[in-house]
């Protein structure tokens, strides 16, 4: 990956460097009219290229990446001005433009969630990515997550990290607070969440782990105070939360560790999936009932020794947090105003585990040795039942 720049007025620079035969310009429509977008497109426009500007759809889906892909020029650079859909969808365009039997492992039948593509795509995807949210780490990471047919699956490989990528404080400064929030959470699950999910101790990497989470936290309150007093958040913290964030999604935290421990992430993905909301809502309402289990002795769940080895050092360096891990947990996200309500009835819990067993379980690592009586009764401990009237019965975070 080349040095990312931090600034706009190193992008011709980066474009010299990587030498592109042209530039596509896909944007969020959030941010298509944005300053931000407008500093990029000037940024490539002073080296010499006027880019072809594209929107990015609405539904993420491999249709999606092929449109896409099939515009593009041998060469061609990807600039990727959004979240983690649009940057998704530019890693995945920009893999398939270059190996277009990329959709072929997309679309292949099959039943897993997970697309593992191949070791020896090693080259990363002509992408610079400048990220206006907080929170995916998407930008350094070597994932993308796309739709196909009623699912929602995600791709893993090398050849899926951009070549580069631009970070800067403009490009997050207009976040709502909800987002801002959201993003600091789910920077601190990715973190922690395969630290705890795996029985093993990998010293070096726990150090990481811990050193990451720490700082996330630390970062997460700042911003979350001055939200709270209705100020805007700190640009200098959101910038150092958008770096910690991608250091977590480079790798070297994670590595030696069972790479399918993590199954609050695959249960939260047909959570959201079904109920169309957004990931972290799902993480957030699942994440305290998997450390529960875990801390109960389910080591399907995760480690006990772990989560009180890895609480301990938080609360050494970040006080405030509360003494248990559950609860201190559910008053972290209380503290954050993080929505954690999901109502959801019987019948959804059922076929949502359901999902859940055949995307991710029943031979597959991501959910072995759990049963859909098993995650159907982790739903129930994780939702509330829809109110009587019908209107969402509240769950209080804390």
């Amino acid at each position: 990956m080349h040095a990312s720049p931090d600034s706009y007025d190193r992008i011709p620079a980066l474009l010299r460097e990587l030498r592109p035969t042209g530039v596509t310009l896909l944007a969020d429509p959030a941010v298509a009219r944005h300053a931000v977008t407008r500093a990029v497109r000037e940024g490539i426009a002073r080296a010499g290229i006027t880019p072809t500007r594209a929107l990015t759809p609405a539904d993420g889906s491999v249709r999606s990446v092929e449109t896409l892909a099939s515009r593009l020029s041998p060469g061609e650079l990807i600039v990727g001005v959004g979240g983690g859909s649009t940057l998704d969808l530019a890693k995945l365009a920009a893999t398939a433009h270059r190996r277009p039997e990329l959709l072929r492992y997309l679309t292949s039948p099959q039943r897993s969630g997970l697309i593992a593509l191949p070791e020896a795509w090693q080259e990363p995807a002509p992408v610079l990515a400048v990220p206006t949210t907080l929170g995916t780490g998407t930008e350094a990471g070597q994932v993308a997550c796309f739709t196909h047919g009623s699912a929602k699956r995600i791709a893993m490989g090398r050849c899926l990290k951009p070549v580069a990528a631009l970070r800067t404080a403009e490009a997050t400064e207009t976040l709502p607070p909800s987002l801002v929030m959201d993003g600091a959470l789910e920077a601190v699950f990715r973190t922690v969440i395969p630290y705890s999910s795996d029985t093993v101790d990998l010293p070096e990497q726990d150090e990481a782990a811990e050193q990451i989470a720490v700082g996330l936290l630390t970062a997460g309150d700042e911003l979350a105070r001055h939200l709270a007093q209705g100020l805007p958040a700190p640009a200098p913290t959101r910038l150092l939360l958008a770096r910690l964030s991608a250091e977590s999604q480079l790798g070297h935290i994670n590595v030696g560790r069972n790479p399918y421990a993590v199954k609050c992430w695959a249960i939260a993905n047909e959570l959201s999936t079904v109920l169309g909301v957004a990931k972290m809502r799902a993480v957030c309402a699942l994440w305290p009932a998997v450390w529960r289990r875990a801390l109960d002795g389910d080591v399907r769940f995760g480690s006990a020794d772990r989560i009180d080895r890895l609480w301990r050092r938080l609360r050494h360096q970040v006080p405030w947090l509360a003494p248990e891990p559950e609860d201190g947990l559910r008053r972290l996200m209380q503290r954050w105003r993080t929505d954690r309500t999901l109502p959801l009835t019987p019948p959804l819990r059922r076929e949502i585990a359901l999902r859940s067993v055949r995307a991710w379980g029943a031979g597959l690592p991501t959910l072995a040795k759990l049963s859909a009586d098993d995650i159907t009764a982790l739903l129930a401990e994780a939702t509330e039942p829809p109110s009587a009237d019908g209107s969402p019965t509240l769950l209080l975070a804390g």
